[in-house]
């Protein structure tokens, strides 16, 4: 079986030389910094505030509160049918749609969606749409809780939800068995329905791990909502610079950057011939390392160029984060493109007969697994290129986060240590995902 074999490019897929994949993607970085210091030496983006009204009658399709309604039920329909299979549907893993759902069509190819329609995933939620269900029940706003969110919470729980997550989908062997995957949907669920219930819908926006995540990840959409609430086509990289700062955002990247990196330790030929792959134990030692060394290398990087810009390095780490959310991106899609292009097609297969009764609700049941959809060698060009943009896209984001807070003087070097950091994120990167 497939399920979670992320990738399949490796060093001799490349259709050029592996040496210089990993130098060009390195020098494409510094390159990048090099003609920013030339080419945009005041801040251009203005994050919340900028943007062009969408057309009046996109504008109101889009706010429909009936296709949002529609949108809502489906999503919600889906949800309960995916908790049910994991329940009772097929006891084989390969044969169970669970899994699949949650691990590629979700987590994968929910990347996708929120880069091609914005963060639609906070609008449809399934747990959104049972807490207002519940609050209709208990007849009170939703919107409001028996207390008042702590700011100091920020997005720690997010930060948490994921690195959960993260853990059961790369670590345990039994991560895709249907009882695993039933166990953790519903204590997911629970927890946050209870959490909402206290505090109030605001509690999904900051707290729950995949609603802050594929927002994050729509910032990278043309259209978003300017601070006037008016629905606008902007520059994607004026949604990144809008992302809202909160303890615990350089933790919530520091995951995202960890996870995908783990992962891709843990295909290199090192890893296989020194590791049991089914130790649990060494296998959260490994992710908790990289997440570690995520955290403490940006940490530490953001904090020098704070100090080399004048600005307090305790308050820079945060400043800066919202730069990492390309980065976050461009792994992503390096790391699960073939997981949603080849084993994704196995969703639809199971699609049709989700509870194994021999059904073909959507005639795909007799279908097969086209390995051949997308070469190996498309997929290593589509992982380095993945990686490299969005490098270069976080360079241009810290860059104009910089001019616009140090003195123009210091803004070239007080921006070296973030840069060195991310050079070695892209060449560690490339090297990972196609080490042999």
């Amino acid at each position: 079986m497939r399920l979670l074999a992320h990738g399949l490019g490796g060093r001799s897929d490349l259709p050029i030389p592996f040496w210089l994949a990993l130098y060009g993607a390195g020098i494409t970085v510094v390159l990048s910094f090099a003609a920013l210091g030339l080419l945009w030496p005041r801040p251009r983006l203005r994050g919340a505030a900028a943007g062009r009204p969408l057309p009046p009658w996109l504008s109101t399709f889009l706010q429909s509160r009936a296709l949002l309604a529609v949108a809502r039920v489906v999503v919600l329909a889906i949800t309960l049918v995916v908790v049910a299979v994991a329940a009772a549907g097929p006891e084989r893993v390969v044969n169970n749609l669970a899994p699949y759902v949650v691990y590629i069509v979700f987590w994968a190819g929910l990347v996708v969606v929120s880069l091609l329609v914005g963060p639609v995933w906070r609008h449809v939620n399934p747990l959104r749409t049972l807490h207002g269900a519940l609050s209709r029940v208990g007849a009170h706003d939703p919107a409001v809780g028996s207390a008042a969110l702590p700011d100091s919470v920020g997005y720690w729980p997010a930060a948490a939800g994921l690195a959960v997550f993260v853990w059961l989908e790369l670590v345990p062997p039994w991560r895709a068995e249907p009882l695993t995957v039933l166990v953790f949907l519903i204590t997911y669920g629970l927890v946050h329905l209870v959490a909402a219930q206290r505090y109030g819908a605001s509690w999904f926006e900051r707290a729950e791990a995949f609603e802050v995540y594929f927002t994050m990840v729509g910032r990278l959409n043309p259209i978003g909502r300017r601070e006037d609430g008016v629905l606008v086509v902007r520059n994607p990289l004026n949604g990144i610079a809008a992302l809202p700062e909160g303890a615990g955002l350089v933790t919530v990247m520091a995951v995202l950057l960890g996870s995908t990196g783990f992962d891709g330790l843990t295909r290199t030929r090192l890893w296989k011939d020194s590791v049991d792959a089914d130790s649990i134990v060494l296998g959260t030692l490994g992710l908790l390392g990289t997440i570690v060394v995520v955290l403490v290398t940006f940490t530490a990087a953001a904090q020098a160029s704070g100090r080399l810009g004048g600005v307090d390095p305790a308050t820079a780490p945060g400043r800066f984060a919202h730069s990492v959310v390309p980065i976050a991106v461009g792994y992503a899609v390096a790391h699960y493109f073939s997981l949603a292009i080849l084993d994704g097609q196995q969703a639809l297969v199971l699609a049709s007969d989700p509870f194994g009764r021999g059904a073909d609700l959507f005639g795909t049941a007799s279908w097969g697994i086209n390995y051949d959809l997308v070469s190996t060698g498309a997929i290593a060009l589509i992982q380095v290129g993945a990686i490299v943009v969005g490098h270069v896209i976080g360079v241009v984001s810290a860059h104009d986060r910089a001019v616009g807070t140090v003195p123009a003087r210091l803004a070239g070097r007080s921006q070296l240590p973030l840069l060195l950091v991310m050079v070695g994120y892209t060449v560690g990167g490339v090297a990972l995902l196609t080490g042999a």
